[in-house]
């Protein structure tokens, strides 16, 4: 009878330790991508098989993995059901892994799942660019809400959103518009904050910041509250709803008014959006399509498709509701005091916005 090829077979054909080959079937993110590669090659050739192989040769599981970084962030339910929508249609299942804003947690959860699915949807990964390029040579992986050369990747018009929410502030009289950080590892965060700097350079405005925020969670936009009273700030656009809601709310606990004293944006349109009091002003984001489409694509790949090199980018829209007014020429609150601004006041003023 021929004998069966051993682990110690496949890691003498890939010049490797068979420690090497065994954390390469039990943790393929581990392990070099030339280098995995090389042992998945080497053990198709002789034919090796073991319980382990489920990571290295495709098999038809139906299913693929959504990782979230916080599922209690409303951002992630529009994502989530467009993506469970669209898998249904196709006959795949969605395992589904909440990762905690933590990028170590994120990456040792993925690495488990990708033995047991097809492909892989990170939406707003915390990880590093070679963590996530590692996962991309072992399994199909899309990524929602970054930008990343060599794995395909579907955003949101972040420049435009922002354009449209500074404009709209303009309009409004602001000639001042502070910035509510999210986490420093948000690759969205970074993108916001410059198009709102390019945007006020633009438009001659004055921008400052406050943050970032680890978690961008209600509490962290309540915290930032007396900071930005501190600064007399007549604008905000936050990181996100979420923030901007707890932005709302602290500032209303300190007696100011919104819109009266203070304009309040956020970003992704979720559903707390509206229910909240004053309704916020946000950037709407397409989430149920994000996620029906990466799920589609994704599907897509895993059976032979070529994706695009280049980001599939879809529109933002602004919709303004109750949280943002006109300036006031006369701030009255008792948190401001009494203050006077004259007309000619923000011509007179030298502007500070970050130069790109």
């Amino acid at each position: 009878m021929e004998r069966r090829p051993t682990i110690y077979d496949v890691a003498e054909a890939a010049g490797v330790a068979a420690s090497t080959v065994s954390r390469a079937f039990a943790r393929p993110g581990r392990v070099n991508a030339e280098t995995a590669a090389r042992i998945f090659e080497a053990a198709q050739k002789l034919g090796y098989r073991s319980g382990s192989l489920a990571g290295l040769v495709p098999t038809r599981t139906r299913s693929i993995a959504l990782v979230v970084t916080d599922i209690t962030n409303p951002f992630y339910a529009d994502i989530i059901r467009g993506a469970h929508e669209a898998a249904g249609e196709l006959g795949y299942t969605v395992l589904l892994s909440h990762t905690q804003e933590d990028a170590q947690l994120e990456r040792e959860w993925t690495e488990r799942e990708l033995r047991a699915v097809e492909g892989v949807l990170l939406t707003s990964s915390r990880m590093s660019d070679q963590a996530i390029r590692m996962m991309a040579k072992q399994k199909p992986v899309i990524v929602l809400n970054r930008r990343l050369p060599e794995v395909p990747s579907i955003l949101v018009d972040n420049a435009r959103g922002m354009r449209r929410a500074v404009e709209h502030l303009a309009e409004l009289g602001h000639d001042t518009v502070t910035y509510v950080a999210g986490p420093e590892s948000s690759w969205t965060d970074g993108v916001r904050w410059q198009a709102l700097r390019e945007a006020a350079y633009e438009l001659d405005l004055k921008v400052k910041r406050v943050g970032p925020s680890n978690t961008p969670t209600v509490q962290a936009g309540f915290a930032r509250a007396r900071e930005i009273s501190n600064q007399r700030a007549t604008a905000v656009i936050a990181y996100n709803d979420v923030v901007a809601i707890g932005v709302l709310k602290g500032l209303l606990r300190l007696g100011l008014g919104v819109p009266g004293d203070v304009s309040v944006v956020g970003f992704d349109n979720t559903l707390l959006a509206e229910i909240t009091e004053p309704e916020l002003t946000t950037v709407a984001a397409p989430l149920h399509a994000m996620g029906a489409t990466g799920v589609r694509n994704l599907v897509a790949m895993v059976g032979g498709a070529v994706p695009s090199r280049e980001p599939i980018v879809m529109p933002m829209r602004l919709v303004t509701r109750r949280s943002t007014g006109q300036r006031s020429r006369k701030r009255t609150s008792p948190a401001l005091g009494t203050t006077n601004v004259p007309p000619s006041a923000s011509a007179a003023t030298s502007r500070e916005s970050g130069s790109r």
